[in-house]
Parts: C-alpha cells; structure tokens; sequence
C-alpha cells in the first residue's frame, strides 16, 4: 500500500543514535521532516545531511522537528551525527520495520543488477499526524529548499 497525502503517517517505535527509543506520534503537535536515506557517510547522504544541518534555524523557525532515518545501527548514526556535526537525530532501522510501513524498502538497480535499498524519500508530516507532502525527488544539495518552499 503506498503511502498517500492527506493520510495519517503510520505511527512507529524506534531506536535513535543514542540508543532511545522514540515514537513518532511523541511529536505531535509538530511539523515533522522524516526522510529516509540510503547510507551514513556516502556522499548523496552526506551532502543531504549537510544540507539540512545548515539550514536546521530555518526549519526550526518554521517549526520543523528533523529526524532521519536509515537501516545503519545506531553506532554508525554516533559516528555520522559526530563527523558531520549533525544537530537532528538518526533513527536506527537495521531490520527496516519503518521502511516497510512508509515503502521505502524497494527494489533498485544498478549497472543492471538488481537489489533492495532505500529509496530515498521524505515525508513532512504536520501536527495532526498526518503526510503533508511526499518529496520522492530529493535534491540532496537543495533539500531544505523542497521542504520550505
């Protein structure tokens, strides 16, 4: 079933960096940037990450809680939120139980083989709890950009 705008965001319990459980439905009452991405410390994730950490005063202003998410552990998000001074949390998603809810697991190609990634998506949820948008084309340079327009 795809996810759709207007729909509720499928509720969720998961570790973050440090090893705390969170839920999603703890933020509401806020506006909530929930992307999804590939891998810590590649170079399209990276520039994503980056691009959101140095813009984080504006998405905070415009009242944005940002959270994201990958199947790395949780001592990969410490080292990735260190590296790259990362002001967000990174939720851990090794068995890729909330990729499954928001269909984000996927199959992919590459060179023509074929494999199971993430597609890199971001849903902004609103204070309701509901999909206010789908970015399914992320720019990773420009992110902040697609999400305050």
């Amino acid at each position: 079933m795809e996810l759709e705008v207007g729909q509720m965001a499928p509720d969720f319990e998961a570790k973050i960096e440090s090893g705390e459980t969170i839920k999603l439905s703890d933020y509401r009452g806020k506006k909530v940037v929930l992307y999804f991405y590939p891998k810590d410390n590649t170079p399209g994730c990276t520039a994503q990450a980056c691009n959101l950490r140095d813009n984080y005063e504006a998405l905070q202003k415009a009242g944005y809680v940002v959270l994201g998410i990958s199947s790395d552990a949780e001592k990969s998000h410490q080292k990735f939120i260190e590296k790259q001074s990362l002001p967000f949390s990174l939720i851990a998603d090794p068995e890729k139980k909330v990729h499954e809810l928001y269909g984000t697991w996927v199959e992919k190609s590459m060179y023509g083989r074929k494999y199971m990634g993430t597609a890199r998506t971001t849903f902004v949820i609103d204070e309701e709890g509901k999909i206010a948008e789908i970015i399914s084309k992320v720019k990773t340079k420009e992110h902040t950009a697609q999400i305050l327009k």
